[in-house]
């Protein structure tokens, strides 16, 4: 997997957890550690994104 196309990965997985972040947020039944890993697990995507965006720059 080329560089390009593990960004792209890691791009549809932020926003795949995104969503599940908005879903979960929408149901006051859910767990709030589990929306905090959520969120936990999107920022580390995020953060990964920035790193290799900036090695690519």
């Amino acid at each position: 997997m080329n560089l390009g196309s593990h960004l792209e990965e890691l791009k549809k997985k932020h926003e795949s957890l995104a969503a599940e972040v908005e879903d979960a947020l929408r149901h006051p039944g859910v767990d709030d550690l589990h929306i905090t890993e959520l969120k936990k697990q999107k920022l580390r995507i995020k953060e990964e994104i920035h790193r290799l965006s900036g090695e690519t720059a």
